[in-house]
């Protein structure tokens, strides 16, 4: 028997629920309620079969987003996620290459990379170095003018903050977007890639090792064995194949409306809600998150750094207006 969380784009009424059970009987998975996490949004369904079973029972329908919990397990203590088009709505370097004049090259790169079409590694090095020549003071203004949160994501990793659970940002883009950015929705760390600068200009390179889909990895593994969790205690989010080998690390394995390489790989997928709706797959109800999130206070733990990434401890600052941010 699996435990899944069943959320709806909209209300979550009794046509919507009793359509998901049959849709689940169809495809002989014998199915019902367990217990509502809140009423109306999310519900909790005892289904007789595997977590695959169930996602492909559903797959294509564009009303519910479902969360199997094939462990039984739903509490974490550590949380790990991708940044660019996960935790905020844009690919950072494509943005960039816009001041550059180079958006549509990086971002058909981009694009192929996020599709496991091409080396993450290759393809890095190849957009970083149409970016020769840049001022660097572009970075800011990229910056605010056009990098924002998706929704959800400061009152989920708020929630998670106040519950004590670790929450690490880990990403391919660049700590000068990443550090930010972690600042406000209030990563504890960041892990990015460093743009070598000289003279007030981008040079086209990098600083130090790269932060791939490998090391993204590592850092969930790592810091894991540092905490001393189980897998099971551990959850990771991203939306591109540079994301897959943490996806399939973590305990529970997210794809936020992922490139099909992701998918695949996923445990679920979130594709019709914000990225709140994860609290309700940890049984947690959007009173408390909302509750947990606006609370002032961040608890950072020590860390260590890992070779080839920039680790921070993070304060909570909107990079945009200089305030603590929302959701």
């Amino acid at each position: 028997m699996t435990i899944a969380t069943l959320i709806a784009a909209g209300r979550l009424d009794e046509s919507l629920l009793h359509g998901a059970l049959d849709r689940l009987s169809a495809a002989g998975l014998a199915a019902e309620v367990s217990s509502w996490i809140d009423e109306g949004d999310a519900v909790d369904l005892a289904i007789a079969g595997g977590g695959e079973a169930i996602r492909s029972a559903l797959e294509g329908w564009e009303s519910v987003d479902i969360i199997p919990h094939a462990d039984g397990d739903r509490s974490k203590r550590l949380f790990v996620a991708d940044m660019d088009s996960t935790m905020i709505g844009q690919e950072c370097i494509d943005e960039l290459a816009d001041y550059a004049g180079v958006k549509p090259q990086v971002a058909d790169i981009t694009e192929r990379a996020m599709r496991g079409e091409l080396d993450f590694g290759g393809a890095l090095a190849e957009r970083v170095a149409l970016l020769r020549g840049l001022d660097e003071n572009v970075i800011g203004r990229c910056l605010t003018e056009r990098v924002s949160p998706n929704p959800g994501a400061a009152t989920l990793v708020g929630t998670l903050n106040a519950r004590d659970v670790t929450t690490v940002l880990v990403t391919g883009g660049f700590t000068a977007f990443a550090e930010p950015v972690a600042r406000d929705l209030g990563y504890a760390y960041v892990y990015a890639n460093r743009l070598e600068v000289e003279k007030g200009k981008l040079t086209g390179r990098t600083v130090g090792g790269i932060v791939d889909g490998a090391r993204k990895a590592s850092v969930l593994r790592e810091t894991k064995e540092s905490l001393q969790l189980g897998r099971s205690q551990t959850m990771a989010i991203g939306d591109g194949a540079n994301d897959s080998a943490m996806i399939k690390l973590a305990g529970l394995g997210i794809g936020y409306r992922p490139k099909p390489a992701l998918a695949e790989v996923a445990d679920a997928v979130l594709l019709n809600h914000s990225l709140d709706a994860l609290l309700w797959s940890l049984g947690i109800p959007a009173r408390i998150g909302s509750s947990a999130a606006s609370a002032p206070a961040l608890r950072n733990r020590p860390g260590r750094a890992l070779g080839g990434a920039c680790t921070r401890r993070m304060l909570r600052r909107d990079w945009r207006r200089g305030r603590p941010g929302g959701g």
